[in-house]
């Protein structure tokens, strides 16, 4: 049997009882967040999915999003068991009185002969721990006053049985002799915390040796304490209290990393689930929505409409394309993500991307009124890009500039040259509200919304933003915004230019 089965049996055999750990909010506000996107998201979907009439993938949408609940409520469960609630915490490898739970920490001198009732009011954890002394008589009496503290004790007389016992057993602490014949200390001690699976259990030297190389080199070898013999009984206590506390706290730690992986993989693959779902969605809703779009154009170039139906007709053509072009964004976005998107790679011109990313946008800015200057430095060289991507990409950044800038507002392309001659950048500037300082680093984030501080509004569905980051990335290059609160923003992106 090796000692993860050995374990495991043992995790069986013994219950668990509750510990104490301190656990950091950010922790547990970290692992809400993503928690609370899906259930947010996918309830979103469910909604989207009825107002268009998709009844048929509702109750998936809702699968997730009660998988998503569940999911937070075990977390929830989980740190409370771990704060110090009656709850039973999993995945932990040793056993613990609920008195000893909370780490102590003991400030005590290397060597000193501390009085009979130095440390009488400690409360050091119990545990199990292995006594080695090739002495009968050393051995009763460790025992013995370990027995009396709580303590579960095992001995072994030669460094041969120890490393037996080690590998067939679970020990909280090895106080291990150094003179002994055949295998000494140094050996064992070299060989425990040479090997991965026991180098954890705390190892206390106790031997007659007290010259100071002889406590170096059991230092050196991972030794946690010495003790020289005669040893002081309280400060024997005091010194196996504190390895034992050491021990349980890297136990906990052990089974909080568990716990934390496993939820890990259950939001990934929660995470999954939801963005094959999206993905099927947005396929299934393209198709249709160009056949609407198309039948309203084809319509409208009918003619025989009169003044207010053919407002309503651009309106509506207006509102499709631009769910269109949302869909296509978040199809992309998944592409890119995943890697399986083809970049159709040309020599492109920047002034033309500009030009023609401004003619797209052309009419919204008409419509409220807003100017759009061009800042082009010279004659540029060109870049190696995806035309209709780079394209895209100024016109998410021209659409949002002019989504967010007042009436009567200005924006401003410009295009330049590094210094350093080898990349050319872009940048779209407005006179807007601005982006407050808390959302700068999280702006591109897939799905991200921030808020303005002025009416709440959202700068951004999440989508846009997101494309424009990946597929900026996609080609080699960078992006960036510099804001302040009504001030305007400034959105540059960097590519490597084709000389």
């Amino acid at each position: 049997m090796n000692l993860s089965e050995h374990s495991q049996q043992k995790a069986e055999v013994h219950p668990f009882k509750p510990l104490r750990v301190d656990v950091p909010a950010s922790v547990l506000h970290d692992l809400r967040t993503p928690l609370n996107q899906i259930i947010g998201y996918s309830e979103m979907l469910i909604e989207q999915a009825q107002e268009d009439g998709l009844d048929a993938i509702a109750p998936d949408l809702q699968k997730i999003r009660v998988s998503g609940r569940q999911l937070l409520d075990k977390l929830n469960e989980s740190f409370s068991a771990l704060t110090g609630d009656d709850r039973q915490p999993g995945n932990i490898s040793r056993q613990y009185s609920q008195e000893s739970a909370a780490p102590r920490v003991v400030d005590y001198p290397p060597s000193q002969n501390l009085g009979k009732d130095a440390w009488s009011n400690a409360n050091p954890a119990s545990g199990k721990i292995l006594i080695v002394d090739d002495g009968q008589q050393n051995r009763d009496v460790l025992s013995k006053r370990l027995v009396r503290q709580g303590h579960e004790v095992v001995a072994a007389a030669s460094g041969a049985e120890a490393l037996s016992l080690i590998y067939g057993q679970l020990f909280d602490l090895v106080l291990l002799d150094i003179m002994m014949p055949d295998v000494d200390g140094f050996e064992v001690l070299r060989q425990l915390k040479q090997d991965p699976a026991v180098s954890d259990i705390p190892v206390v030297m106790i031997s007659a040796l007290s010259a100071v190389d002889d406590i170096a080199k059991c230092i050196a070898l991972g030794a946690d304490d010495y003790l020289s013999k005669p040893f002081e009984p309280a400060l024997l206590k005091a010194r196996v209290g504190v390895c034992l506390d050491k021990k349980a706290a890297r136990d906990r730690e052990k089974g909080l990393f568990v716990q934390l992986q496993q939820s890990f993989d259950r939001l990934q693959a929660l995470e999954k689930q939801r963005d094959d779902l999206t993905n099927m969605i947005v396929h299934d809703l393209r198709t249709p929505m160009t056949s609407i779009i198309g039948g309203l154009k084809s319509l409208d170039l009918a003619g025989n409409l009169n003044a207010e139906q053919q407002e309503m007709m651009r309106i509506a053509i207006s509102g499709g394309d631009t769910l269109l072009g949302m869909i296509n964004d978040l199809l992309d976005v998944e592409k890119i993500g995943a890697g399986a998107m083809r970049l159709d790679r040309v020599a492109v011109s920047i002034p033309e991307i500009i030009a023609s990313a401004v003619m797209q946008v052309a009419n919204l800015a008409e419509g409220k009124q807003l100017s759009i200057d061009y800042q082009i430095a010279g004659v540029l060289p060109t870049v190696s890009a995806d035309r209709d991507r780079l394209t895209r990409v100024v016109v998410n950044l021209l659409g949002n500039a002019i989504k967010f800038t007042p009436s009567n507002g200005r924006i401003t392309v410009a295009a330049y040259q590094a210094t350093d001659g080898q990349s050319v950048s872009v940048s779209v500037a407005d006179t807007g509200e601005g982006i407050p300082a808390e959302a700068i680093d999280s702006i591109f984030e897939k799905f991200t919304q921030v808020a303005t501080r002025r009416g709440g509004r959202t700068m951004s569905t999440g989508l846009g933003l997101a494309f424009c980051k990946l597929a900026i990335e996609a080609h080699g290059g960078s992006i960036k915004v510099s804001s302040d609160i009504g001030c305007g923003s400034v959105f540059t992106l960097t590519l490597p230019s084709k000389q």
